[in-house]
């Protein structure tokens, strides 16, 4: 039997773009860290997710084969390209890796990430990345990183930080735990083969916690995701709102769905893997919806898929 392939519709549909920088170190013991994190994710990223050579571009602090220097022209210029190259159907994953700190002293409403010469202000960042289309992740692991959560928080947005304010200023090991939950079955919460954005965070809030615990010391971070656009974001253990888009969020192309050539049991097929993905979306809603609400849309999306379920039976 002829088949056809059909992408199935997800919060990370269309093209894959990451922009993955380390600024300036500050130091040899810092650089080898950090380049030992870029080196180890971009691989990733290209080994288990796929990402297109052409569509992954890496900033640091020494420019090498592939590698452009993390300077303030160079951020400006690469974004600029993204933002005449991504469709509404793509997704940008922007990591940050490095040292922060804020504008004007602990407290401030503003903060940079540390470049190699002059940096930019979370409000020059959230400048730069307004006009791009497409569903943004953006993660800031360094110090001092709230503001950005802040500032550019948006609608179909996905932003952590590393910390929840910028008087937080010592290095961070949360980029650490971020970057190994990709590898890790672990982080595997909900066993579905694959590791959400949410589930990335919830496993590296997780390690940070217990790093502090083992240390006997109080935590000097603690981790933000903010996915509704508010700009206040929550801890991985606390109750609210966001994480809903972030839980349907992956790194990850997703698998195609096989169709069979007969367009009337193809038209089946899709629509039944439409009401799927509603049922995945709504579960991922479900802290924000009133429980009578949820168990109403459950029910009815589940009695579509078994109907169609039936008809498709019936064709095969």
């Amino acid at each position: 039997m002829l088949l056809l392939s059909l992408a199935a519709t997800s919060a990370s549909a269309g093209e894959r773009y990451a922009l993955v920088i380390t600024g300036a170190s500050g130091g040899d013991q810092y650089a080898r860290k950090y380049d030992t994190w870029r080196v180890t994710f971009v691989e990733m990223l290209q080994r288990k997710f796929m990402y297109q050579r052409d569509h992954l571009l890496v900033l640091a602090e020494v420019e090498s084969e592939g590698v452009q220097k993390a300077t303030r022209d160079n951020v400006v210029r690469v974004l600029g390209d993204l933002r005449r190259r991504l469709a509404k159907d793509d997704q940008l994953l922007v990591l940050l890796i490095g040292h922060g700190s804020s504008l004007d002293g602990p407290g401030s409403e503003d903060a940079k990430f540390n470049l190699v010469g002059p940096d930019l202000s979370a409000s020059e960042w959230a400048d730069l990345l307004r006009p791009i289309p497409g569903r943004l992740v953006f993660v800031n692991t360094s110090s001092a990183s709230f503001p950005f959560l802040r500032r550019i928080a948006g609608k179909g947005r996905v932003v952590l930080t590393a910390t929840d304010s910028s008087a937080q200023q010592f290095e961070t090991v949360f980029p650490d735990f971020f970057l190994k939950a990709f590898d890790d079955d672990s982080a595997d919460f909900d066993k579905n083969g694959r590791v959400s954005i949410w589930e990335a965070f919830t496993y590296a809030s997780g390690g940070v916690a217990q790093f502090f615990q083992q240390k006997g010391q109080l935590a000097t971070e603690r981790p933000l995701l903010d996915d509704t656009g508010a700009g206040v974001g929550r801890e991985a253990q606390a109750p609210g709102p966001d994480g809903a888009i972030a839980k349907i969020t992956y790194l990850e192309p997703e698998a195609p769905v096989a169709l069979p050539a007969d367009t009337g049991l193809a038209v089946l097929v899709k629509r039944r893997a439409e009401f799927e993905q509603q049922v995945e979306d709504l579960k991922a809603r479900k802290d924000t919806i009133p429980p009578d609400q949820y168990d109403a849309e459950l029910e009815r999306l589940l009695i579509e898929i078994a109907r169609l379920s039936v008809q498709i039976r019936t064709k095969s």
